[in-house]
């Protein structure tokens, strides 16, 4: 077995090189941006009137001026204005020729078709998105590893992108395992349990964006199970199996992988829950062998897979590490870093490590936002003393 931190490290060695492509951009939020973006061309394109009211010169704003015309947004014939004229003037439209101010249509009064400026703090330029204000032309627009959040979607639209370069989340395939397993929402025979991992797995793949999920099951049968997981690697980057990690007698995933072709990195960590996980390769495709345990699973997971599958995209580490005090009491003998489900309350800086910590019980894990992590030497926590505590991306 080797230790937590090396498993890390084998994992983080064997990422392959992200993969990019150009994309519809309404189809980019929540990726990374993979290619510096220029403008191409100065937005606002022309002088802009930020306000609702008239534009003017502003040595003109002492006089009585004549109103010329008006100015709407998506207007196509340009106007221009001479010493002593005004033009009525709505949001988002360019300034006519000549103007370089706008007054706001509540700080101005009309007398005989005159326009007359009560506004004692207008300065040049109040009221006018200057050419290029927002981007100019030939500039970086949004730089190689940016997220793309709504703001950043609306951003490049309003630049006038409509395709983006990004990394491209990995197709990712789940391969349930097991005799034992039956559909939620059917009854269950003698000796049977309710699937959960497909479901909790897909749950978590789509909240980090990867859309691209392929479920397969295999029973426990070495030949069905590479025959299962051949067709998951020829459809997927990334293959998550589940069950059969273990060394009982209906335990085939390290067989069926090695026939597989599948390149061994390693297999048990020194960990609870989780030890049995399994790690391979083959060429640039990544295969873990998740414990069948849900718990077991998902902590495994958060631990090894979600960060994997970061690094592909270029995806800021989603699981925070922090400290935090203990809140309660916890036991355990030295010789396996724990994981265990927790609650942390960050009003008043505690964590409790929650009921039900066996591998197989998802219910304390439905109420968790964080794990504790005690190391391999640890005996574990008393209630006050300082702790590592892993932030889940819920």
């Amino acid at each position: 077995m080797i230790s937590v931190h090396e498993a890390q490290q084998i994992i983080l060695q064997n990422i392959p090189a992200k993969k990019t492509a150009l994309i519809p951009l309404s189809e980019a939020a929540g990726l990374v941006v993979s290619s510096d973006i220029s403008a191409r061309t100065d937005i606002p394109a022309f002088p802009q009137s930020s306000m609702d009211g008239y534009a003017l010169k502003f040595q003109d704003r002492s006089k009585p001026l004549m109103i010329k015309g008006e100015m709407a947004a998506g207007t196509s014939q340009s106007l221009t204005i001479e010493t002593g004229e005004a033009t009525r003037i709505f949001t988002g439209a360019p300034l006519p020729e000549g103007a370089d101010t706008v007054v706001m249509q509540e700080k101005i009064k009309t007398e005989n078709g005159q326009l007359m400026i009560l506004d004692d703090a207008l300065n040049l330029g109040l009221n006018v998105r200057p050419k290029g204000s927002e981007v100019r032309k030939g500039e970086t627009a949004m730089a190689s590893g940016t997220y793309l959040s709504p703001a950043a979607v609306g951003f490049l639209a309003g630049i006038g992108h409509d395709r983006v370069e990004v990394y491209v989340p990995p197709a990712v395939a789940i391969i349930i395992t097991g005799n034992e397993l039956q559909n939620p929402g059917q009854d269950l025979a003698f000796g049977q349990v309710y699937e959960a991992n497909s479901f909790q797995l897909k749950a978590a793949l789509r909240i980090t964006g990867i859309k691209d999920i392929h479920v397969f099951t295999a029973g426990d049968h070495p030949e069905e199970l590479m025959n299962v997981l051949q067709q998951a690697l020829s459809v997927s980057d990334v293959v998550l199996l589940n069950g059969g990690v273990s060394v009982g007698d209906y335990d085939f995933v390290t067989e069926a992988a090695e026939q597989c072709g599948v390149v061994q990195q390693f297999h048990k960590i020194k960990q609870k829950p989780g030890k049995p996980l399994f790690f391979g390769t083959k060429d640039e495709k990544l295969i873990f062998g998740l414990p069948g345990n849900p718990s077991s699973s998902l902590t495994c997971f958060y631990e090894y897979v979600l960060p994997a599958l970061e690094q592909l995209t270029d995806l800021k580490n989603s699981v925070k590490k922090k400290e935090a005090v203990a809140a309660y009491n916890y036991k355990k003998p030295a010789g396996l870093t724990h994981f265990l489900k927790a609650y942390y309350d960050e009003e008043q800086g505690e964590v409790s490590p929650l009921h039900a910590q066996e591998s197989y019980r998802l219910h304390s894990f439905a109420q968790a936002n964080c794990f504790i992590m005690l190391p391999e030497d640890s005996t574990g926590c008393l209630k006050g003393d300082r702790v590592e505590v892993h932030l889940l991306p819920i």
